[in-house]
């Protein structure tokens, strides 16, 4: 469960008011730039930014500082607070901003928001839904709606929302205790939820990770001393330490989901559209689509297929091949990709990883590293593993951390398609010299297959195709044999 601290601007300063009344307002930092920069260095993967005044007055206030908060810090920055038109939303992406969050609008205009959706994915977008009982409140929080707020969860998930921020305003800023059983309700419904308001304790992340969501703000209760945020931080990670994630992969070609052996000799699997809709139904943890020919021809990724398979599924999607630039980045986060993997133009032009790691975040750059074993160790392969290069896989995985990647897909190219089982070597040498994530792909052929990626190789995360795509083994199989294994993965 991710811990978000907090930050509430208004005139230009660190405030918190309760129950959203602003003649509530208590003054706890003059700088708002200090307070982010003091969550980043105690471990912060994320920080919420509120503009107050911009939520009253229905448009932003506090831009240019929020813009120099983005510039200061490294982690993502989620802001809220007047962004009512495309305008506001644009001029928040420009200065730095991860993600926004909508809250009025989305209550007033449906059509507002399809049409962030359709620009910039549903993985930047955030609805905050505010309630004063079971109804939603507007206009930060000044005017209650007449919308049932599980009527309103329901409309957004068919429009296409992931991410909503649930918040009992009789809950915030009183330091007692969020409202679990709304929570829950609304995440029922098939949404990601961050739970905001009233979370004050330990005993209360302790009660919002059991049931299981997705991430936690605090606000007043770091100010005040009761919740230590490298904590609370801590208490949201999982008690075995991070889960294993569980991933089928869509290599595609012409527009068809294709397996090979060493990239070689591909035969056709299915449509990545019904694919992709059956792994997010059967309990993958993520799906990776990859357009395999797409640099070696020199072309962009099939962006149509991207959108298409975004519209079925509801779990975080990782699109890759023919990625050089910035623009192609984006345009792939507004088809619905919720991360993007670069291998190729990473190594051709390795300042695209800081480029993209500084617009869109960290958590939104996968490196993939494609790996053949030759005489004198391990090196790197690109163009669809057709091109060798002069990079040892070690050294490159420390640089590609070093540039700002926030995970790796490291696929053994002996390996890939045998189903021999996965290069624990390589695997345990990269998740030793890094920091960051990794994903191993290439090998997988039995259920033991898992288990030793995941425990002699050190990996966060397996990636898997061909055993998926021809029913050799389930999701719920591996994750049944995982489990009895004593190693923890995803529900």
């Amino acid at each position: 469960m991710l811990i978000i601290p907090a930050i509430d601007i208004i005139e230009g300063k660190c405030v918190r008011l309760t129950k959203g009344k602003f003649d509530s307002k208590k003054i706890y930092n003059e700088s708002p730039v200090c307070v982010a920069k003091d969550f980043e260095k105690l471990g912060a993967a994320m920080i919420h930014v509120i503009d107050l005044d911009g939520a009253k007055t229905g448009k932003p206030v506090n831009l240019n500082l929020i813009s120099q908060i983005c510039a200061e810090v490294k982690i993502p920055v989620q802001v809220g607070g007047g962004i009512r038109d495309f305008a506001t939303a644009e001029n928040y992406f420009s200065a730095g901003v991860y993600r926004i969050i909508i809250g009025t609008k989305a209550v007033l205009n449906s059509g507002f928001i399809k049409k962030l959706l359709a620009e910039f994915g549903a993985e930047r977008i955030v609805i905050s839904i505010d309630c004063n009982g079971e109804k939603v409140a507007t206009r930060g929080w000044q005017s209650e709606g007449r919308e049932n707020i599980f009527e309103f969860a329901g409309n957004l998930k068919m429009l296409g929302i992931k991410n909503v921020i649930v918040t009992d305003i009789s809950r915030d800023g009183t330091l007692t205790e969020p409202n679990f059983e709304l929570t829950e309700k609304i995440q029922k419904i098939g949404l990601n939820v961050i739970a905001a308001g009233g979370v004050s304790s330990l005993e209360s992340i302790k009660k919002l990770k059991k049931l299981k969501i997705s991430g936690a703000i605090i606000g007043k209760a770091i100010y005040e001393g009761k919740i230590n945020l490298g904590e609370a931080i801590k208490l949201g990670k999982p008690l075995s330490g991070l889960t294993k994630r569980i991933i089928p992969c869509l290599d595609v070609k012409n527009g068809r989901v294709v397996k090979g052996i060493n990239f070689k000799n591909l035969v056709d699997a299915g449509d990545p559209v019904e694919l992709g809709k059956k792994y997010s139904e059967s309990g993958a943890d993520e799906l990776v689509f990859l357009d395999i020919t797409a640099s070696k021809e020199k072309r962009k990724t099939l962006v149509e297929i991207v959108r298409a398979i975004a519209q079925e599924i509801f779990i975080p999607f990782t699109v890759g091949g023919g990625i050089k630039t910035v623009e192609d980045v984006q345009a792939l986060l507004r088809a619905g990709a919720d991360k993007i993997t670069i291998n190729t133009a990473a190594v051709l032009n390795p300042v695209l990883i800081t480029q993209t790691a500084k617009i869109f975040g960290s958590q939104c750059v996968v490196v993939s590293i494609d790996v053949k074993k030759n005489a004198d160790g391990y090196f790197v392969y690109i163009k669809g593993g057709s091109e060798k290069t002069q990079l040892e896989a070690v050294s490159w995985a420390q640089e590609v951390e070093r540039l700002g990647a926030g995970e790796i897909m490291l696929t053994s190219m002996d390996r890939d398609g045998t189903k021999d089982g996965f290069d624990t070597e390589i695997l345990k040498k990269i998740s030793e010299a890094v920091k960051i994530p990794v994903i191993a792909s290439g090998g997988a052929g039995k259920l033991q297959d898992f288990a030793d990626a995941l425990n002699k190789g050190k990996s966060d995360a397996v990636l898997a195709a061909s055993l998926f795509h021809f029913n050799k083994f389930s999701i719920a199989e591996v994750k049944k044999f995982l489990l009895e294994n004593n190693i923890s993965t995803r529900l």
